[in-house]
């Protein structure tokens, strides 16, 4: 079925997409640091797997909470994409390259590409088409981004196995936020995550209990503080205010405001983790604020296939409907 009206302007993006955009780049800027700290006491497996645990527990209280509708027919298998890439594929990925000695300033190289990998997701999976000066002001941003962490990473590991880790990182999170911020569209965005963990809370509840059991950590508060945060924070709160934001300004055009995010994770590599800044990080910074301010001055994108924003009720709607919104019409004059 599909409602349609010969006047098809298209409709303001809203500024409160962009501030929760960026909201969730700056809670996201904190997870390599944290989970640097959390390694201090806490093994791999028990980082990796354990914040999606703990996590859980928190989304079926909101879940509980607030009782909303179940996820219908498709929608499952996305929420399951979504844990594939954000609850499983980047945490595990990313934990393992830093237990394997990379630092976070130098996983931050293979964060400054997801923008771009997040922007190609989006096209795939959530219909996104930027125009042509969007993928330059994005070429541009990546290429700072990577210069600037491929020169403070040179004293990091050499390609290898971190590498082919985040690599992998990468491309896990680029789907899921994709395919997350399409979900934000049908369901109300705080609820993709938390159905996406209680998802699968049935096999990484039981894993955190045993993975605890088995190695009990020696706790220090840096390393208790740094996986309280990747649990309640990076796992879990980031994410009502990530797919809030993708869901209203577009996979694409909101994506590139992570090209903050290597920055803000060196600052908070050197504030957390005790490693050097180079004096070229205030240069790149301004750099990669132009290139954010050029990907949002790039205009809209030039069509979406997805559905309409969902209604404020936080009602589900039916994916087979499209609604395109129109003017009204203009009344003829009477004679």
């Amino acid at each position: 079925m599909r409602v349609e009206s010969s006047a098809t302007p298209t409709p303001p993006i809203p500024s409160s997409g962009t501030l929760l955009a960026l909201l969730g780049t700056l809670v996201f800027s904190l997870t390599l640091p944290t989970t640097a700290l959390a390694l201090a006491s806490f093994t791999p497996y028990q980082v990796g797997i354990g914040r999606a645990g703990f996590a859980a527990l928190l989304a079926a209280l909101v879940l509980l909470a607030e009782r909303p509708p179940r996820p219908r027919g498709r929608q499952w298998g996305s929420l399951l994409v979504v844990a594939g890439g954000v609850v499983f594929g980047f945490p595990l990925l990313t934990t393992f390259a830093l237990d394997q000695g990379a630092t976070p300033a130098y996983a931050a190289v293979f964060i400054g590409l997801l923008p771009a990998a997040t922007a190609v997701a989006g096209a795939l999976r959530a219909g996104d088409r930027p125009r042509p000066a969007f993928w330059v002001a994005c070429g541009a941003g990546v290429l700072a981004v990577t210069l600037f962490t491929l020169t403070r990473g040179a004293g990091g590991p050499g390609p290898g196995l971190p590498d082919l880790l985040l690599l992998l990182a990468l491309a896990a999170c680029a789907l899921g936020y994709a395919e997350g911020a399409r979900l934000g569209r049908e369901l109300p965005p705080r609820h993709v995550i938390c159905w996406a963990l209680v998802l699968v809370a049935p096999l990484t509840a039981p894993l955190t209990v045993v993975l605890f059991a088995v190695t009990p950590p020696r706790l220090t508060p840096a390393a208790l503080a740094g996986f309280a945060y990747v649990s309640a924070g990076s796992m879990f709160l980031g994410f009502f205010a990530w797919y809030a934001g993708l869901a209203r300004v577009g996979v694409a055009r909101g994506g590139q405001l992570q090209l903050l995010q290597p920055v803000l994770t060196v600052g908070w590599a050197a504030l957390l983790n005790g490693e050097a800044i180079a004096p070229v990080t205030v240069l790149t910074a301004l750099a990669v604020l132009v290139c954010v301010g050029l990907t949002q001055r790039a205009g809209r994108p030039l069509a979406s296939t997805v559905p309409a924003d969902p209604p404020c009720d936080g009602r589900t709607h039916d994916p087979s409907v499209t609604v395109i919104s129109a003017a009204p019409p203009v009344p003829r004059k009477q004679e």
